[in-house]
């Protein structure tokens, strides 16, 4: 995922920006592996081969 995109997205829960970038794994693009955290509602976002799944898990 290249760190540019933190200037443009949100949490698709409670649409708190920027999101908090954990990287376990980064090349020359930017982070490989790793998880976006919201620091308003706690959700977090897997960052899996250098992709973003922003997609909320639902309860239940």
């Amino acid at each position: 995922m290249r760190l540019a995109l933190l200037d443009i997205l949100a949490c698709p829960v409670c649409k708190n920006h920027p999101l908090h970038l954990q990287t376990i794994k980064e090349d020359d693009e930017g982070a490989v592996e790793g998880r976006l955290k919201c620091l308003q509602c706690k959700a977090e976002y897997p960052i899996t081969d250098g992709i973003p799944d922003l997609i909320p898990l639902k309860d239940g």
